[in-house]
């Protein structure tokens, strides 16, 4: 049996993807273009890939796929319906990432709370070696402890960030579902949490419902000067409404890890706005990726693998 990994470099090459239990063609790609995608599966009945998109053009030209193992939760990389008709089988990996996004989401709200961006940035310029005091206050400081967190999204991911801001003395707003005619036990109304909520965080799947879910109307319902930080899909925040509450003090700072388009394109408005900008802090979609957390992953798939080819499905 043949396996294509098609994007290897999504899985950092220090950490080993355990091959599965069977007779196989292991073959990789580092990456894989649109244009290159069927030449290279050609003769292979399993894709393993991360972000290689299978469209039902693709797959309807790859007679002997028959599963498309994903090395992460999101499958919005392949027609489902397509696949289901096609009779090609979709596995993709959840429960991986349930410590290290949650501490990436903790880390973030520190660092926008304390403005570690700004006075890290201000060390390439020797602005304290040059003050005649013995500290400086040009960036604000505000207590992490006694701040109210609304979650959008509760999951795994959204549930263990609620569980650490707790015990951190902050207090937990889970947002229920938006134009919802009633509100859930244990959840806030949609437009409550904006209106009440020190920090936002994002924890929900995106679907056409989600999308574009942070923009110039939720951004106005915010408290002045609220942080936003967003490790779950980067279409859930209008990138420019985004810019444009930062830039009138709506929004008193924004920490993503991920962006519509990823990598961004050069020029992108927020890539450009985080040079000059201390308050948006910009990480590389790599929340989700300590070792353990990786590890975890890869097992996960291999296993997915040997399910898939032992029982079928």
């Amino acid at each position: 049996m043949k396996i294509v990994f098609l994007d290897s470099t999504a899985i950092p090459s220090h950490i080993p993807i355990p091959r599965p239990n069977f007779e196989h063609e292991w073959v990789e790609y580092e990456h894989t273009s649109p244009e290159q995608t069927i030449e290279r599966m050609q003769d292979a009945e399993i894709a393993v890939t991360s972000k290689v998109v299978f469209s039902r053009e693709i797959m309807q030209q790859l007679p002997k796929l028959k599963l498309i193992a994903i090395t992460a939760t999101g499958t919005n990389n392949v027609d489902l319906v397509a696949a289901k008709e096609l009779g090609i089988t979709v596995k993709n990996v959840s429960g991986y990432s349930s410590v290290t996004v949650p501490e990436h989401v903790l880390g973030m709200i520190f660092a926008l709370k304390h403005s570690f961006v700004g006075w890290i940035k201000d060390q390439l310029t020797d602005k304290w070696v040059e003050n005649k005091q013995f500290c400086y206050f040009d960036y604000p400081i505000t207590d992490v402890r006694g701040s109210t967190l609304g979650i959008f999204g509760r999951g795994n991911l959204g549930k263990e960030v609620g569980r650490l801001a707790e015990l951190l003395g902050m207090k937990v707003l889970y947002a229920e579902h938006q134009g919802a005619t009633t509100c859930r036990e244990g959840y806030t109304p949609f437009e409550d949490v904006f209106k009440q909520a020190d920090i936002i965080t994002l924890h929900c799947p995106l679907t056409e419902t989600t999308q574009n879910l942070i923009n110039k109307e939720t951004l106005g319902l915010c408290k002045k000067g609220a942080l936003l930080i967003n490790t779950g899909r980067g279409p859930l925040v209008n990138e420019i409404d985004l810019l444009a509450a930062l830039e009138s003090g709506q929004l008193g700072g924004a920490a993503i890890d991920v962006m519509i388009k990823e990598p961004p394109e050069k020029g992108n408005v927020l890539m450009e706005a985080a040079k000059t900008m201390p308050n948006l802090l910009i990480t590389p979609h790599i929340a989700w990726a300590s070792d353990s957390a990786v590890t975890t992953l890869v097992g996960k798939v291999t296993k997915n693998i040997e399910e898939f080819v032992a029982t079928g499905k």
